[in-house]
């Protein structure tokens, strides 16, 4: 490995038989010293696939995870390429939401824990829970094609919300006739809920000394002393695990015999990105990434019902515009230059952001200046991010970190940890949460998460990103 940058390291095609590009993990030296050492197999085997161009890439909260580290990112040829559910992950555009709020802390802290309660009660959170909005399957079906589109014509949401959504809330070409009857029978009672593990629903607080500029803070909105914000972060449930996992067991099956790929580990079964198989499950993909789209939107409907309640005001008078929403579990068709050409390439992105610099291709025009906003979520104990992309960026593909990180197994997590205990603790420390289940609360401790501040600090290092503003938890709803 050698260090190319200040926050770079490359691993040569030397490293490994089969190897088709360098690897490259953007970190600090501590971040990589702590990586597992899955993360440096995982990636090296990424960049052995059918048609990777460039380089295969890890961020700073890169771990191990299936097939792609999470962190990883990597960019294919359309038609010397593969599409693999590996380099998208099961939680297909688990993603981040941020929204603004025109209130002062000091009017929201009397109110935090009804508030917290009253979430919690209207957006349900936990393994398998069902949500509060009634459809049925065709109406899912519509739903998976068209994404948040669909939760505006059913009065689901703002006009701004969509503008403001990567995408614009839908990725186009969704085809619901690719997805199992499995997969909607799993999805279509889970729109409008949180799930668990490392999803969550936070109230937070901007203090002034933690605008890092002014200038891009004021462009979104950010520009009132001790701000209210609102983060939450989820994906397409049960209905993109189902939806990957029907397509890994038929990559499975078919990648050697039908395509003769030989991949390095099986969890990076593939198919041509050309082939049948490749864009069926394209089109399927597509589907989960509206149901997460569509999922958030619901979500963010609930929390403006909520703060309506309690404030008995509007969520206009509110001040609750959303900020951003980026996709995280993704594989999409960009335009990019590639030594001095530009051309169309597929690029995944399996926990790690787009993060498009000034001036980007799907930038809604209040951002065009400003660069996409990338939101990077913190531990509910730490605090979270604002993030904008560079135009250094484009040597990533325009793709940045997207939260902390795991550094201890799960297991791990619950063994040393105690959720009630836990619980207790935050609230002596003015974080009030709500869960509904203590192990799993014990699973989200900060301890089993990197330094949000390290992998922040190494994404700027790398100049891939920019600082906007770090805000802090008061309130959190976890599954």
């Amino acid at each position: 490995m050698k260090r190319t940058g200040e926050a770079l390291w490359e691993i040569p095609t030397s490293y490994k038989a089969g190897m088709r590009v360098p690897a490259r993990i953007y970190a600090t030296e501590r971040l990589l010293t702590d990586m597992d050492e899955g993360v440096i197999e995982q990636i090296t085997n990424v960049a052995t696939l059918p048609g990777i161009l460039d380089y295969a890439f890890c961020m700073p909260d890169g771990h191990w995870g299936y097939g792609f580290p999470i962190g990883g990112a990597a960019a294919f040829d359309l038609e010397q390429g593969v599409i693999s559910p590996g380099g998208i992950g099961f939680d297909i555009n688990c993603g981040m939401r941020l929204v603004k709020t025109d209130l002062q802390f000091d009017e929201v802290k009397q109110h935090l824990h009804t508030l917290i309660d009253r979430l919690f009660q209207r957006i349900p959170a936990g393994v398998g829970c069902r949500g509060t909005l009634q459809i049925s399957r065709d109406d899912f079906r519509n739903l998976i094609e068209q994404g948040a589109a669909w939760c505006l014509k059913a009065g689901y949401g703002l006009p701004g919300d969509l503008r403001r959504t990567e995408e614009g809330g839908c990725m186009r070409g969704a085809d619901s006739t690719k997805v199992s009857e499995t997969s909607i029978e799993r999805g279509y009672r889970q729109v409008g809920t949180l799930g668990s593990g490392n999803h969550y629903l936070e109230i937070q607080v901007l203090k002034p000394e933690n605008i890092f500029d002014h200038e891009l803070a004021g462009s979104f909105g950010i520009n009132i002393p001790n701000q209210v914000m609102i983060m939450f972060h989820c994906g397409s449930r049960g209905f993109g695990h189902q939806v990957a996992t029907d397509y890994v067991k038929l990559f499975l099956e078919r990648m050697n015999s039908r395509y003769k790929l030989d991949v390095k580990d099986r969890e990076l079964a593939c198919a041509p990105f050309r082939s049948q198989d490749g864009q069926d499950y394209f089109a399927a993909m597509k589907c989960a990434v509206n149901m997460a789209y569509a999922n958030r939107q619901v979500i963010l409907h609930r929390i403006r019902e909520v703060f309506s309640d309690v404030f008995h005001r509007s969520p206009e008078d509110l001040g609750m515009e959303q900020i951003y929403d980026v996709a995280h579990n993704t594989a999409k068709l960009e335009r990019h230059m590639l030594h001095g050409n530009e051309r169309e390439v597929l690029i995944h992105r399996k926990g790690a952001t787009r993060a498009l610099g000034p001036g980007g291709f799907d930038l809604p025009p209040e951002y065009s200046t400003t660069g996409q906003p990338v939101i990077i979520g913190g531990s509910m104990e730490t605090g979270s991010y604002l993030l904008v992309g560079t135009d250094r960026g484009r040597e990533t593909f325009f793709t940045t970190a997207h939260g902390s990180g795991r550094q201890m197994s799960r297991r791990s997590a619950k063994k040393r940890f105690d959720g009630r205990k836990l619980q207790r603790e935050l609230l002596h420390r003015g974080i009030y949460v709500r869960t509904s289940s203590f192990a799993g609360l014990a699973e989200e401790a900060g301890a089993a998460y990197k330094n949000i501040d390290e992998v922040v600090d190494a994404t700027l290092r790398a100049g891939i990103s920019r600082s906007v503003a770090r805000f802090l938890p008061v309130g959190n709803i976890k599954g």
